[in-house]
C-alpha cells in the first residue's frame, strides 16, 4: 500500500471542525502543541484507511461459526496491546455479505469506541470486527507498530474524545478528524522495536506461565476430575505412579461417582470466606491511582492477572478500608469472582481489598489444604451446578459460595498433589514478576518515546540488557 490518502469506508458525518488534545501525540484536530524536531502533526487518515465494523444478524445461525474471525469486545478487553490470532466467535462469508461488516487485512488496528473505550489489538490475520470499534489500515507511512503504540499511550485521553450519557462513545467525527504526531518511517520502525523488545519478552513470559498453568492443571484433571488412577485400578491396568503414591488412591468410585471414601464438603469448612466491598463511587476521595494504598481488585483486574493477581488499576485509601470496613485479603488468598462475570479465579500476591463481586477464600489448615488445590478445583468447577436460571450469573450468590461443594480426598493426598506443583505455581509467580518489571520499564518508556522527549539511542540503553 503507498502512502497517498486511502479511502475511508465509513459514511455518515463529516470530521469534526473542534480541537481535542490527546496526552502525547493523538489530538482530534490538529493541535497548538509544537511537534518535536524533525516530527510533524498529520491527518491520520492522510496516511491510514479508517474502518468501521458491523455485526452480522444473530437470528440467522448460518451467519455464524464459519472461519471468519471476528473480534467483539471481550477479545480485546481480554488481549488488550497483542496482536489477535484468533477470535471467541467467528462469522462466515455469508454473514459477511449479508451485513455491513468486512474482512480486513492482517496488521489492521483497531481500538474499541463503546462500551469499553480504550482497548487496542491488532490483527494477526484478515478479521472482521463488531460496531464497537474503529479500525485503521495502515499506510507505508505510519508503521502499523507505532501506531499500536500512539494509541496505548493515549488510554487516559480517550475519555476526553468520548461523549454520551448512558455509555460513553468515540463517534466517527472524532476518529475522522484524528491527527497523530509522526517522525519519519525509519524513527516510527525503531521506536516500535524498542517497544515491541520488551511486549515480546512479556508475551514469551506470559505463554511460559499458561503452559506451566495447564501442566498443573493437567494433573488434578487426572487425579481429582477423571479420578484416572482409581479408574485404573478398577480396570486392572498397570499403576502409571510410584508405588507410594498409587496406594493412596481408593480402589473403586462409590455409588455417586466418586472415589470411596472421598467426600465434598462446603467451602467454608475448608477456607474462610469472605465478600469484598466497594465504598461510594460519588465519593472520589476513597479512591486512588497511588501504588502506596490498598490494592483494589475488580473483575476486570481478573481478567489478564493469570495465575497471581499482582497487580490492580485501582487502589482504595487506608481511611477507605477502615471507615467502610473493607475485609483486607490476605497474601496467597485464593479470590474468585461470582457476578457479571462468574468463575474467574487467581490467587493474591500480596494483601489486597476486593469489589463486592469478588468473594476470597483462604484455607483454613495449610497443612491440609493449599491455595494451589483450591485454585485448580475452582478451574476446573462447573458453576452450572449452583443455579438453573438462563443466567448463571444471577444464581451464585455469597451464599452459594461459601456452600460451595468441595471434594475432600485424603490429607496425605492432597499434600502429595500440593507437594509437585508448589515448584511449578513459585516459577509461575517468579515469571509474573519479571514480566511486571518489564511492563513498568515499557510504560515508562512509552509516552516519553511516542512524544518525543527521549529519542531512540538513549532508550536503547534501557533495554540492551532485555535477555530472550
Amino acid at each position: 500500500m503507498t502512502a497517498s490518502r486511502p479511502e475511508t469506508r465509513t459514511g455518515g458525518k463529516p470530521a469534526s471542525q473542534g480541537v481535542i488534545v490527546g496526552d502525547y501525540s493523538l489530538s482530534v484536530g490538529k493541535p497548538d502543541r509544537p511537534a518535536p524536531k524533525g516530527w510533524s502533526w498529520t491527518p491520520l487518515n492522510s496516511v491510514a484507511r479508517l474502518e468501521s465494523g458491523h455485526t452480522p444478524s444473530r437470528k440467522h445461525p448460518e451467519y455464524w461459526g464459519g472461519d471468519i474471525p471476528w473480534i467483539g469486545i471481550k477479545d480485546a478487553t481480554e488481549n488488550h496491546g497483542r496482536v489477535l490470532d484468533d477470535t471467541f466467535q467467528h462469522t462466515t462469508a455469508l454473514g459477511i455479505e449479508n451485513s455491513s461488516a468486512r474482512i480486513l487485512p492482517k496488521n489492521t488496528v483497531c481500538l474499541s469506541r463503546t462500551a469499553s473505550v480504550g482497548y487496542v489489538v491488532v490483527m494477526g490475520r484478515p478479521m472482521a470486527t463488531s460496531q464497537d470499534f474503529v479500525n485503521w489500515v495502515c499506510s507505508e507511512a505510519i508503521d502499523y507498530r507505532y501506531f499500536k503504540y500512539v494509541l496505548l499511550s493515549e488510554r487516559r485521553a480517550f475519555l476526553r474524545f468520548a461523549s454520551g450519557t448512558t455509555h460513553q462513545t468515540i463517534y466517527f467525527p472524532e476518529a475522522k478528524a484524528f491527527h497523530v504526531c509522526l517522525p519519519a518511517p525509519p524513527e516510527q520502525r525503531a521506536i516500535a522495536h524498542i517497544l515491541g523488545t520488551l511486549d515480546d519478552k512479556i508475551e514469551l513470559n506470559r505463554r511460559r506461565s499458561q503452559t506451566l498453568e495447564a501442566m498443573a492443571r493437567a494433573l488434578f484433571q487426572d487425579w481429582f476430575v477423571d479420578f484416572g488412577p482409581v479408574r485404573a485400578k478398577m480396570e486392572g491396568r498397570e499403576p502409571y505412579l510410584p508405588a507410594e503414591l498409587w496406594r493412596l488412591f481408593p480402589e473403586r468410585l462409590d455409588e455417586a461417582g466418586k472415589p470411596a471414601g472421598w467426600e465434598e464438603v462446603a467451602a467454608e469448612i475448608v477456607a474462610d470466606v469472605g465478600i469484598g466491598k466497594t465504598p461510594p463511587r460519588k465519593e472520589s476521595q476513597w479512591f486512588s491511582t497511588a501504588d502506596t494504598d490498598v490494592p483494589w481488585v475488580s473483575i476486570r483486574d481478573m481478567g489478564n492477572s493469570g495465575v497471581f493477581l499482582q497487580e490492580t488499576s485501582e487502589f482504595l485509601t487506608a481511611e477507605a478500608v477502615e471507615k467502610f470496613n473493607v475485609r483486607v485479603v490476605p497474601d496467597n488468598t485464593v479470590i474468585l469472582s461470582f457476578k457479571l462475570t462468574v468463575g474467574r479465579v487467581a490467587i493474591t500476591d500480596g494483601e489486597m481489598v476486593t469489589n463486592e463481586a469478588i468473594a476470597h477464600l483462604k484455607v483454613r489448615d495449610e497443612n491440609t489444604y493449599s491455595s494451589e488445590y483450591l485454585y485448580c478445583y475452582l478451574r476446573e468447577f462447573d458453576f452450572g451446578r449452583l443455579g438453573n436460571t438462563s443466567s448463571i450469573a444471577t444464581a451464585v450468590n455469597s451464599k452459594s459460595i461459601k456452600a460451595l461443594p468441595i471434594l475432600v480426598p485424603t490429607n496425605d493426598l492432597v499434600r502429595c498433589f500440593s507437594d509437585r506443583v508448589s515448584p511449578i505455581f513459585t516459577c509461575i509467580k517468579q515469571l509474573q514478576s519479571e514480566a511486571g518489571v518489564l511492563a513498568q520499564l515499557r510504560d515508562t518508556l512509552l509516552p516519553k518515546l511516542i512524544s518525543g522527549e527521549l529519542r531512540v539511542a538513549d532508550a536503547e540503553k534501557f533495554v540492551e540488557h532485555v535477555g530472550p
